[in-house]
């Protein structure tokens, strides 16, 4: 049975990178005695995939994992096992059976994900820089300098920048993630500063992913992973 989980990572969890997270979800497992499936071979392990993985130092109430396990378990009992065993700043939200096949892997699936963006209290712009979104979403062309070990690149943002908006003393994002297209919020707060004519440290973004969606079967719009599966 494929089994999709969701968990939000909080506090000083958001310093703790992928390979770390990885690791703790496998310990954790083994704790809260869910009979998950291993592979085959000389050096077997647990069967799970993660939808894009978040960067360190941004929090999240939108992640997901898929597992594949051997004795089914309701949702319910899963996620009071889980969370008996959760160090403080992680929780698990959800745990839903989804289609077993690689076309519903979580990782493959992302397409859109959410974000709040908000300000460190000693870098909070001037009064005002939340009316300059609408100028900056109208514009036709979005590019920003994307640099790599070897190189500096241009690249076009504003056809992923799907929906941004004041929420709050922050900002509300929606854009494109996944293997074809991942826009970090980064990129699209840096571009948003030059345009709007303030700036900030490295340090003065607080960010927290809230979800993360695939498309539609039609193709139109978008749907939550959470939402792709089913309770048991």
């Amino acid at each position: 049975m494929k089994v999709r989980i969701k968990f939000s990572k909080q506090g000083a969890m958001k310093f703790i990178g992928h390979l770390d997270i990885m690791r703790y979800f496998q310990k954790a497992i083994r704790r809260a005695g869910i009979d998950i499936a291993y592979t085959e071979g000389f050096s077997p392990h647990m069967i799970m995939s993660f939808a894009n993985p978040l960067g360190v130092g941004l929090t999240s109430d939108g992640e997901y994992m898929d597992i594949e396990i051997r004795t089914p378990i309701s949702g319910k009992e899963a996620l009071e096992r889980l969370n008996a065993v959760m160090a403080e700043g992680m929780r698990v939200l959800s745990f839903r059976q989804v289609e077993d096949s690689k076309a519903s892997n979580a990782m493959a699936l992302v397409a859109a994900a959410d974000y709040r963006v908000s300000f460190r209290e000693s870098c909070m712009p001037e009064k005002g820089w939340q009316e300059r979104i609408g100028d900056f979403m109208n514009q036709d062309s979005i590019v920003i300098r994307k640099k790599t070990k070897s190189k500096e690149t241009e690249m076009e943002i504003r056809p992923h920048i799907l929906e941004m908006c004041p929420d709050g003393d922050g900002v509300f994002l929606r854009v494109s993630a996944g293997s074809v297209c991942n826009i970090r919020p980064e990129q699209v707060m840096e571009a948003f500063a030059g345009f709007a004519g303030f700036s900030y440290p490295d340090t003065g973004l607080l960010i927290n992913r809230m979800e993360l969606y695939a498309k539609r079967p039609s193709g139109e719009g978008f749907v939550s992973l959470e939402d792709l599966g089913v309770e048991i």
